[in-house]
C-alpha cells in the first residue's frame, strides 16, 4: 500500500439532507464517523433546500459536500447542488452521498459530476477511505 502524503488540515464535509425527507439516522452515524475520523463536518439538519446547501457549502469554505436522500428525488437534488456549487465557482467542491439510488440512476450522476455514491449497509469506512484519498488527490495544502 502506497501512503499518501496527508493534509495539515482536516478535510472539511458538509452533510445535508436535501428535501421533504425526514429521516437522518443515516445521515447522524455518517457526520460521527467522519469527525471520529478526523474530519471537520458540518451537518445542516433536515428540509434543506439545494440553495441552502450550495451557500452553505460556499460559506463555510468545505471540500466535500455529501447529500443523504432517501426521498427518491435524488435524479433532481444531487444535479441541482452540483450546478449552484459549479454556478458559484466551487467546481472544485466533491459531491458524493448516499440513499436509496438505483445503480442506473447512478451511473447517470456520476456522468453529470457526482462523485461516488453509496447505498444502504454501506461500511462507514468506504466513505471514509474514499473522502480521503480523493482529498490526497484533490487538495492541496
Amino acid at each position: 500500500m502506497t501512503r499518501r502524503k496527508s493534509l495539515s488540515r482536516p478535510i472539511r464535509v458538509l452533510v445535508a439532507k436535501p428535501g421533504l425527507d425526514g429521516h437522518d439516522r443515516g445521515a447522524k452515524v455518517v457526520a460521527a464517523a467522519l469527525r471520529d475520523a478526523g474530519m471537520e463536518v458540518i451537518y445542516t439538519g433536515l428540509h434543506q433546500t439545494p440553495e441552502m446547501i450550495a451557500a452553505a457549502a460556499v460559506q463555510e469554505d468545505v471540500d466535500v459536500v455529501g447529500l443523504s436522500i432517501l426521498s427518491g428525488a435524488h435524479m433532481t437534488l444531487f444535479p441541482r447542488v452540483r450546478q449552484l456549487l459549479d454556478a458559484q465557482g466551487r467546481q472544485d467542491i466533491l459531491l458524493t452521498g448516499g440513499g436509496i439510488l438505483p445503480t442506473e440512476d447512478v451511473a447517470a450522476l456520476e456522468k453529470l459530476g457526482t462523485g461516488r455514491l453509496f447505498g444502504p449497509g454501506t461500511p462507514t469506512t468506504d466513505l471514509i477511505e474514499y473522502i480521503q484519498a480523493w482529498a490526497a488527490e484533490h487538495l492541496k495544502d
